[in-house]
C-alpha cells in the first residue's frame, strides 16, 4: 500500500493539498490539481492507497469550502475502490 500523509498544520491551501498527493504518489505532469483529477489519479494507482490526515481541524480551516468536497471524495473512494483507506485524526 502507498500512503499519503497530510498534515493540516503544513497544508495551507488546496494547492498544497494537491502538491502533497502528486509528490507522494508521483502523479503525472498533466495532473489537473482538482478533485476530479485527484479521483482519476487515485483510481489509476497500481497499488492501494491509504490517506492519513493529522491536524484535520486545521486542514478543514485551510481548505474552507473545499473541505466538504474533499471529504466526500475520500468517502466515495473508500466505498467504491477496493483497498483504498482513509484515516482522519482522531483515529478510531
Amino acid at each position: 500500500m502507498n500512503y499519503v500523509f497530510l498534515d493540516g498544520a503544513k497544508i495551507l491551501s488546496h494547492t498544497d493539498l494537491h502538491r502533497a498527493f502528486a509528490d507522494a504518489l508521483d502523479f503525472p505532469d498533466y495532473y489537473g490539481r482538482n478533485l476530479d483529477a485527484l479521483r482519476d489519479c487515485l483510481t489509476e494507482q497500481a497499488e492501494p492507497v491509504g490517506v492519513i490526515i493529522v491536524h484535520a481541524d486545521l486542514l478543514q480551516e485551510h481548505l474552507g469550502r473545499r473541505w466538504k468536497g474533499f471529504c466526500r471524495l475520500m468517502d466515495d473512494l473508500t466505498d467504491d475502490e477496493p483497498g483504498f483507506r482513509f484515516w482522519l485524526e482522531p483515529f478510531e
